[in-house]
C-alpha cells in the first residue's frame, strides 16, 4: 500500500502545464477501434486510466506503442474476438466505452460492467442500452457482462430521458458506422465530447452539433487512422485553480482553454480569488479571506460536477456560511466525513452541504474515496495545520497525470510513502 504524506501550510506559486483531458482520451483511446487502422495520439495523460484502456486494446489484438510519455500509437487492424473481461474493465468507469465502439466495429461487443468511482450506489448504463436497441442492437445482462449483438445497425432518432456524457459517448461511436441517419437529442455537450466528435471526424466520421443540445450522424462504411492531440484537461486546470486560491498562492495554469473553465473562474472570482484569463494560459491569486459562495453543479456549461469537491475543500475556510447543491449525482458527498476528521464543519442533507467556514484545518489521516474527493483531500492538507497521510491514493493517480511531482514544483511539501497493511489498519480505524 502506498500513501501521501502531506506537510500543511504550503503557499502554491509558480507555473504549472496541464495535461491533456481525461475525460476525452477515455473514450478516444476506445474510439481507435473503429479505425481498422493506425491511429496516433498525442498529449494524452499519464495515468493509471490510460494504461488500463491500453491493456484492453492489447487484449483485444491490438499493437500499441508509447513513442514518448505523452504520444502512443495503436493499430486496432487486427482486433479478435471483441470480449472485454470484468478482469481488464473492474479498474475503471471507461471501460464500458468499449461497448459501442466494438458494436460499432464487429456488430457485436460482450464487455463486463464497468468499475471506477463509486458516488453512492452503481450508476446506471439505462441510457445506453437505450441507444443502442435504437440502433437495432439485442442487448443482454448476464452475470455482470452486457451483450450485445446486431446484424446491422441502422440509424435512429434517439432522444435520451436524462443528459448522460457516458451515453452521449457511447451511442455516438456506435452510431458512427450506422446505415443512414442517427439523430440524438438531449444529448451533454461536455467539451470532451466535443474533441471525440473532432477525433471520430478525423478518422472519416460525419458528425455535426457535438458541444449542442443535438446531435446529427451520417453514418459512415469506412474509417481510417489518423493523427490527433487531446485537448487539455478542464478539471485538472481547475484543481488547481482551487489549490492555488485555497492557499493563498498565486500560480499561472498553462495550457488551459479559459472558456472551458468560465464557470470555475466566476465562483473563485465571488470566493475573494483575482484570475487573470489569457490566450491558452489563466493565473490565479488570493491575497484577502476567502469569502463563502453558494455552487450548485449543473451539467456543461455549468459548474462541473467533478470540481465540487474541489470548491467545498476551499470553503471550509471561509469567512460565513456556502451552499454547495449537487445537481448531477444523487450522493457525491461521502467524502465530508474526511473533511469532518480535519475539522471542517459540513453538515449534509441528501443533496445539499452547508458549510459553516472555521479558522483553520488540521491534519488528520483520510482516505481519497474517489477521483475528485481524493484531489480534495489534498487540497485539504495543503491548507491544515500540521501533518495530512492520505491513503487509497489509486482513486487519486487513475485521473491526475503527475500530480504529487507538480505540486511540489509549486512549493507542496507532499511525499509517496509505502505503508504497510497494519498501518493502514491503524490510520483508518
Amino acid at each position: 500500500m502506498e500513501k501521501y504524506v502531506v506537510t500543511g501550510g504550503a503557499v502554491l506559486k509558480g507555473e504549472v502545464t496541464i495535461s491533456g483531458a481525461k475525460n476525452a482520451v477515455v473514450a478516444i483511446i476506445p474510439a481507435t477501434v473503429l479505425a481498422r487502422d493506425v491511429c496516433v495520439i498525442e498529449n494524452i495523460p499519464n495515468i493509471s486510466d490510460v494504461t488500463a484502456l491500453l491493456n484492453i486494446l492489447r487484449d483485444l489484438g491490438a499493437k500499441v506503442r508509447l513513442l514518448d510519455k505523452t504520444t502512443v500509437e495503436i493499430d486496432t487492424t487486427h482486433i479478435g474476438e471483441p470480449v472485454v473481461s470484468h478482469e481488464l474493465a473492474k479498474p475503471l468507469r471507461a471501460s464500458y466505452y468499449f461497448l459501442g465502439s466494438l458494436l460499432g466495429r464487429c456488430g457485436r461487443a460482450d464487455v463486463s460492467l464497468p468499475g471506477g468511482c463509486n458516488f453512492g450506489g452503481v450508476r446506471p448504463i439505462d441510457q445506453h442500452i437505450k441507444g443502442f436497441k435504437a440502433l437495432g442492437a439485442d442487448v443482454s445482462v448476464n452475470y455482470g457482462m452486457v451483450t450485445m449483438d446486431s446484424k446491422e445497425l441502422r440509424g435512429e432518432h434517439i432522444y435520451f430521458d436524462v443528459v448522460s456524457v457516458g451515453a452521449t459517448i457511447n451511442v455516438m461511436l456506435a452510431a458512427v458506422k450506422a446505415k443512414g441517419v442517427t439523430i440524438m437529442e438531449n444529448v451533454a455537450k461536455e467539451p470532451h465530447i466535443v474533441d471525440l466528435a473532432n477525433f471520430l471526424n478525423s478518422m472519416g466520421a460525419d458528425i455535426r452539433g457535438a458541444g449542442t443540445d443535438v446531435i446529427k450522424i451520417h453514418g459512415v462504411d469506412v474509417m481510417h487512422g489518423t493523427n490527433y492531440s487531446i485537448i487539455p484537461d478542464q478539471i485538472e486546470a481547475g484543481t488547481y485553480m482551487v489549490a492555488a486560491a485555497a492557499t493563498g498562492g498565486d500560480v499561472l495554469i498553462q495550457n488551459v482553454i479559459p472558456k472551458h473553465l468560465e464557470s470555475i473562474t466566476d465562483k473563485l472570482r465571488k470566493a475573494g480569488a483575482e484570475v487573470e484569463e489569457f490566450d491558452d494560459s489563466i493565473r490565479v491569486r488570493r491575497t484577502g479571506p476567502i469569502l463563502p459562495v453558494n455552487v450548485k453543479t449543473m451539467p456543461h456549461p455549468g459548474f462541473p460536477t467533478d470540481m465540487q469537491p474541489q470548491m467545498a475543500t476551499m470553503l471550509c475556510c471561509a469567512g460565513g456560511t456556502s451552499i454547495i447543491s449537487e445537481g448531477v449525482w444523487d450522493n457525491r458527498f461521502k467524502y465530508v466525513d474526511e473533511l469532518r476528521k480535519m475539522g471542517a464543519n459540513i453538515q449534509v442533507d441528501g443533496k445539499v452541504a452547508v458549510i459553516e467556514g472555521v479558522e483553520q484545518l488540521t491534519g488528520a489521516p483520510v482516505r481519497a474515496l474517489d477521483l475528485r474527493a481524493g484531489a480534495a483531500t489534498l487540497i485539504a492538507g495543503l491548507m491544515a495545520d500540521g501533518c495530512t497521510e492520505v491513503e487509497d491514493i489509486h482513486h487519486i493517480e487513475r485521473g491526475y497525470s503527475d500530480l504529487v511531482e507538480k505540486l511540489n514544483r509549486l512549493g507542496a511539501d507532499i511525499r509517496k510513502v509505502t505503508c504497510s497493511d497494519n498501518e493502514t489498519e491503524r490510520a483508518l480505524s
